[in-house]
């Protein structure tokens, strides 16, 4: 017999589990299928296990360096299982968290891997590839995530070659470590592996580091990260078939126009993320697919209108909060609501690295290319004071305007706890703020929000403490 619903979601990381809240608060009755843990990837194997190690590697970093405090710790160790079971006590208690919000909600959960029979119904397989369910509903969410990419020759093998799933599971820290891709994952590993003192080298194939930032930022994360004593190689094309493992490994690359060799350790592959499609029955749909991602909509529909997909598994902007608000827009339009289209420019974007990066909107570079006329406005960290007050003086704030309307277009970040200022910039696009009108905000003192109201004052050149 065929288990009934309005709505079947499979998957039940950030899109998923999200999406089935704001289901049954719409009165559809809903079940989640998920194949392994309620929080996906980012709960599981990416955004909070990984920030839970970049907090207890900047402690340990902060606490070696404490004699500039007045703090004076002699003999400071590190404990990397203690390290280990804190990561592990968070992701607990956010998933026990879930799985209340679960419970409170009346939502169904069935484990297993969720199978498409076809427009309507989802076939629940366990592990023992068993059939435990056949599930029928009116509409279908695919929310099925992303796994690490890889490169041909250089897949994981959990001992010498890592991705950042197996890197999280790490019972002890290697002396050295070689990263594969500079983005927005290899940096914040890069940082926190320099932090907890392990020899770094950061190989990425464009000509920067965080390419997709505005180059300003780019350059800066470079000089301190090799501030850290991190070797960043740029214009580096890793040459797979020359990786040797024994007691450690080694790999080439080519960089200008010569052959360099490299070894550590391990070496840490980070070179983006595959959208998760197999196993999931699109055959047995109209769903089509293209480089890997299920194409969608506005509405984030499929070629069988009711059958939606949300999030990593779409390509595009693969961000815990991108998903959760692409699953918000898919429901209320399942419920035929009017749901207020997502401006993928206004959403922020953060690397957790010490210091943080963040950013929304334009590049500078970008925006000349969409044709604006364009003032910047630039504003140091080393002129707040509680900046100085942290002890973490370096960076800075961007800001990017229309030179005509002195409307906001960009606003870029390096520095201590940037990724928790974004949201003004944030909210500051969404309501078409101008750089007055961020200018004319009272930011308080002393505070490291104070840089966003100097940048904005600088567009005009009239900032103060500068």
């Amino acid at each position: 017999m065929k288990e009934e619903y309005d709505v079947i979601i499979i998957g039940g990381g950030p899109a998923g589990y999200v999406t089935a809240i704001r289901a049954t608060q719409l009165g559809l009755k809903t079940a989640i299928v998920e194949k392994e843990k309620l929080g996906g990837t980012c709960l599981h194997a990416g955004c909070i296990p990984s920030k839970a190690l970049l907090r207890s590697a900047e402690v340990y970093a902060n606490t070696k360096n404490g004699e500039k405090y007045g703090v004076i710790a002699p003999e400071v160790e590190l404990d990397f299982a203690k390290v280990q079971s804190r990561k592990e006590e968070i992701v607990t208690r956010l998933l026990k968290g879930i799985q209340h919000l679960m419970k409170k909600g009346e939502i169904d959960v069935f484990e297993g891997t969720g199978t498409l029979l076809g427009s309507r119904d989802v076939a629940v397989y366990k592990n023992d590839e068993e059939k435990q369910h056949i599930l029928s509903a009116k509409n279908i969410i695919i929310a099925t995530g992303s796994r690490p990419r890889t490169l041909p020759g250089l897949e994981a093998d959990g001992e010498y070659v890592l991705t950042s799933d197996e890197a999280l599971k790490l019972e002890a820290l290697p002396e050295s470590i070689i990263i594969v891709g500079g983005g927005v994952i290899g940096i914040e590993w890069a940082s926190m592996l320099s932090d907890f003192g392990l020899k770094v080298t950061v190989i990425e194939y464009a000509d920067r580091i965080l390419p997709t930032e505005d180059k300003d930022i780019s350059k800066e994360v470079q000089r301190l990260m090799k501030k850290k004593g991190v070797k960043i190689v740029t214009g580096a094309k890793v040459l797979s078939e020359t990786l040797e493992k024994a007691d450690s490994v080694s790999i080439k690359a080519e960089h200008k126009g010569r052959e360099t060799h490299f070894s550590a350790d391990k070496l840490f592959v980070s070179v983006g993320r595959l959208s998760n499609t197999d196993g999931l029955g699109i055959e047995n749909t109209t769903i089509e697919i293209n480089r890997g991602s299920i194409q969608t909509n506005q509405y984030y529909q499929t070629n069988e209108n009711n059958i939606y997909a949300i999030g990593d598994v779409i390509g595009g902007l693969q961000l815990a909060h991108v998903a959760s608000h692409e699953g918000l827009i898919a429901i209320e339009h399942i419920a035929g609501n009017n749901p207020a289209l997502l401006d993928y420019t206004i959403v922020p974007r953060c690397t957790y690295s010490n210091p943080e990066v963040a950013s929304v909107g334009l590049t500078e570079e970008a925006a000349k290319e969409k044709g604006y006329q364009v003032k910047v406005g630039k504003f140091p960290f080393r002129a707040i004071g509680k900046a100085l007050v942290y002890g973490e003086s370096d960076g800075f704030v961007k800001l990017i305007v229309e030179e005509e309307s002195n409307k906001l277009l960009g606003a870029h970040m390096v520095g201590p706890h940037v990724t928790d200022m974004i949201t003004e910039a944030g909210l500051a696009h969404v309501l078409s703020a101008t750089s007055m009108d961020i200018a004319h905000t009272i930011h308080p003192h002393p505070t490291l929000s104070e840089a966003i109201g100097e940048a904005a004052l600088a567009v005009d050149g009239i900032e103060i403490h500068a």
